[in-house]
């Protein structure tokens, strides 16, 4: 299952990416400034016209060009000033927003969200920036074709484009989705490293162009999704809605090691074992609930999650962007450099995550262990010291070794 997790902004060359085997692909990354980047152009015109009209070609560039730089799409070339509309006057300052893999089926869901204000706030302007590929641009072209049919009034900019230097400049948020789904006979070994060398490449273009403050998320490997379904099965069990239940966490990597932690999860603001009393059930179904729902789903449905996991996305970023209630807080995948539960640093691990708002995020300290927990926990820290190794040559880390013990890829990923 595909899921979403937020990793704080980097600075001094450091690009937190997600992907539990990812951890570290961008430690050391350090690259120069492409020359012939230019910013996106805006033609200026005193009018305002639909870029499709009856029996018209849409107005976009020809995949050929896009190779070159990205450009803007039809209505989005019109130049505009947002001080001189009365009804804009007390909107905040415009955001530049990246989304790659942009022509699938968790971007379909997920920019029309970021579009209409959902995500962001009711007065947060945003420019999306769209990152395909060859092979994928025809299906980019109706992404901004859609979108420009939206009409909405927050979304000031649309451009399109498959190199990642172009389409990464100046942005704020990098929200990357695009990655390969693991395909029959492949090792999960072979997945790490195909997935590694995309956002090694995506992570050495955010270095070199984004914003210095820029905030990425990595959608391939991550946990807030798994969170939102730990939350709805205590739930259901204590026969409560599931804004009952709070300080839900998701330990650890992306795998069938994952560790859904109920020790400190509350429900109406009481221990969780206060108020389900069936240890075995906790320890036993509730997890596999939680480690095998995506497999169940693409059963039922037929494929992979893309709505609700564009849900955890717009989640994992709220988280964010507001301050969590006193008391509570929420999952992120994120690096372990200096955490406090004595986890092994230089890896990216699911943790408990406060925030005040400003778009960073500070680990939370008052948790508490048990055995059984403990227990889990180093599982699934092997497993990601034992993957990181797999992309070795991707972080400067020297021969890549990749011995798995046992392959824990979730359900329905095969």
């Amino acid at each position: 299952m595909a899921v979403a997790n937020l990793y704080h902004s980097y600075t001094n060359t450091q690009l937190h990416s997600h992907t539990s085997h990812l951890s570290s692909l961008s430690t050391h990354l350090s690259f120069r400034r492409r020359n012939s980047l230019r910013p996106l152009p805006r033609t200026r015109n005193s009018g305002i016209s639909c870029s499709v009209a009856a029996n018209e070609a849409p107005v976009a560039v020809q995949t050929q060009d896009l190779k070159i730089k990205s450009e803007c799409y039809g209505i989005f070339c019109i130049a505009y000033d947002l001080k001189a509309e009365e009804e804009t006057k007390s909107w905040k300052k415009l955001i530049n927003i990246a989304v790659s893999g942009a022509a699938g089926m968790i971007s379909n869901h997920l920019l029309f969200k970021l579009a209409s204000g959902e995500v962001f706030g009711p007065d947060q302007p945003i420019a999306l920036k769209l990152l395909g590929s060859e092979r994928s641009f025809q299906a980019l072209e109706g992404v901004a074709m859609e979108l420009e049919d939206s009409l909405f009034p927050l979304l000031r900019e649309v451009s399109i484009g498959i190199d990642p230097y172009d389409v990464f400049q100046d942005v704020e948020w990098a929200l990357l989705i695009g990655a390969k789904p693991r395909g029959p006979g492949m090792e999960r070994a072979g997945l790490l490293d195909i997935n590694g060398q995309i956002f090694a490449q995506q992570g050495k273009a955010l270095n070199a162009v984004a914003s210095r403050n820029v905030k990425v998320m990595v959608v391939g490997n991550p946990c807030n999704t798994n969170a939102l379904i730990s939350k709805c099965q205590l739930a259901l069990k204590a026969g409560v809605f599931y804004d009952k239940v709070s300080n839900m966490t998701i330990w650890g990597n992306h795998s069938t090691t994952q560790v859904p932690d109920f020790l400190n999860a509350r429900i109406n603001g009481l221990p969780t074992k206060e108020i389900i009393k069936d240890i075995k059930w906790l320890e036993e179904e509730f997890t596999e609930k939680v480690q095998k729902r995506g497999g169940v789903l693409i059963q039922k449905w037929g494929r992979s999650s893309a709505a609700s996991t564009s849900v955890s996305i717009v989640d994992a970023i709220r988280s964010l962007i507001t301050p969590t209630p006193e008391g509570d807080w929420f999952s992120s995948g994120v690096y372990s450099n200096g955490n406090p539960y004595g986890i092994a640093e230089d890896i990216v691990f699911s943790m408990p995550c406060r925030s005040k708002g400003d778009g960073d995020y500070e680990l939370v300290k008052d948790v508490i262990f048990d055995d059984y927990l403990r227990k889990r926990i180093a599982k699934t820290e092997a497993e990601l010291l034992a993957e990181k190794k797999c992309v070795a040559h991707l972080t400067g880390e020297g021969i890549a070794f990749c011995d798995l013990p046992e392959d824990t890829m979730l359900p329905g990923e095969v």
